[in-house]
């Protein structure tokens, strides 16, 4: 997440750069920082304002899960914490999950293609 999305979510919410540090448990300079691209927007402050502006859409009426979406096989659906968790609309939350046919690794390098699918890009949609 760069400073301009952060920012962004952030107006989203309608809350001000103090306001965004207490639900994020950070201090104010740290919001500052992001915002103004002095430091990198950490993985755990990134995943949680995904996780609350999910929360704060909601799950579409209709919408799929992933497993369903990517069409994955029985087999590879046992083998997923999103399946296991019944969390196939926060896949992209969930450290493990199992998309190109193995676990992804770190927070960075499966958010390059969490970015890339459907199942993510609703929760970034206004």
């Amino acid at each position: 997440m760069d400073n301009g999305e952060f920012r962004s979510v952030r107006r989203r919410f309608q809350k001000t750069q103090k306001q965004m540090s207490q639900v994020l448990g950070t201090s104010l300079k740290a919001i500052q920082s992001f915002e103004q691209g002095w430091r990198k927007v950490p993985g755990h402050i990134e995943r949680q304002m995904l996780f609350l502006l999910r929360m704060k859409k909601g799950i579409a009426e209709g919408s799929r899960p992933c497993w369903d979406i990517r069409n994955c096989s029985m087999e590879t659906r046992q083998l997923c914490p999103a399946w296991e968790f019944n969390a196939g609309h926060f896949c992209w939350f969930i450290n493990g999950t199992i998309c190109r046919g193995k676990p992804l690794g770190t927070w960075s390098e499966k958010m390059k293609i969490c970015r890339r699918c459907k199942v993510f890009a609703w929760t970034l949609t206004d």
